[in-house]
């Protein structure tokens, strides 16, 4: 039986991509630190008449060794085929102004995603059949940011990382996708304890299950890198011609909360 691990699939992407997988077939697991939204997914599947087992694991992926443990718990019986490394945080403010934030971010979208990451590469390697690994970075992955700029530099690794693994994978047909979106409506900016900004102003939020469907199937064709729109791959692409001075003066000013 073909199973998928989401993280983070409480709300947001995590919530999408656990929808389009149970449309493909795939039996579920889900994590996320809330149980409650994931067992009223589970129940809208079944309402639904879907037949997909789902099993949730309760974890919180910025304490020491969960993202371990919670490979451990999935893979027990299990074959997983696809990884979703959704699971992620964001903090606004000055760097060290809330430490404990900030740890828990670099915990979270650095430390735990490159565990699970590690996991999966080694456990379809040693399989021989292959597998997926969805990594969720973001368009801030190309560009640093004041006042964002541990979340921007957390997804510049797993941008990073996420290319090297999609060649290293290839001779055991392992495919690595790095999804980078804009801005999404995911309940992100609520969650950052954050208003309206200037870049949500200029870039609308995007809806969520569209994206995710396009990361989706990039990540069944085996894509390198998926940028959903024209707006953001324009962006993502005039990163490689601002000096870094000006990219982080700007990308600090698109942050700027409007104030309405």
């Amino acid at each position: 039986m073909a199973w998928a691990l989401i993280t983070g699939a409480s709300s947001g992407f995590g919530r999408d991509f656990a929808r389009l997988a149970a449309l493909e077939g795939y039996d579920l697991i889900l994590t996320a630190r809330r149980r409650e939204p994931m067992e009223a997914l589970a129940a809208e599947f079944t309402a639904a008449g879907r037949t997909n087992k789902v099993e949730i694991i309760t974890a919180d992926l910025s304490q020491h060794g969960a993202a371990q443990a919670l490979w451990s718990e999935a893979t027990e019986g299990r074959e997983i085929e696809v990884l979703v490394n959704n699971a992620g945080l964001g903090t606004h403010g000055l760097h060290g102004d809330d430490p404990e934030a900030a740890r828990a971010l670099i915990a979270v979208n650095v430390t735990s995603a490159n565990e699970l990451a590690m996991a999966a590469m080694s456990t379809f390697r040693a399989r021989g059949t292959g597998g997926k690994i969805l990594m969720v970075a973001s368009l801030a992955a190309y560009f640093p940011a004041p006042t964002m700029a541990a979340y921007h530099a957390s997804k510049a690794f797993m941008l990073n990382l996420s290319n090297a693994l999609n060649i290293e994978g290839k001779p055991d047909r392992i495919t690595v996708t790095a999804f980078c979106p804009g801005a999404t409506e995911t309940g992100f900016f609520d969650a950052a304890a954050m208003g309206e900004t200037w870049l949500t102003r200029m870039m609308p939020p995007a809806d969520s299950a569209k994206l995710a469907e396009t990361a989706w199937r990039g990540m069944m064709r085996g894509r390198r890198n998926v940028i959903p729109g024209v707006m953001p791959n324009l962006t993502a692409f005039a990163s490689r011609f601002l000096p870094g001075g000006l990219s982080a003066r700007l990308n600090q000013f698109f942050w700027t909360e409007t104030g309405e």
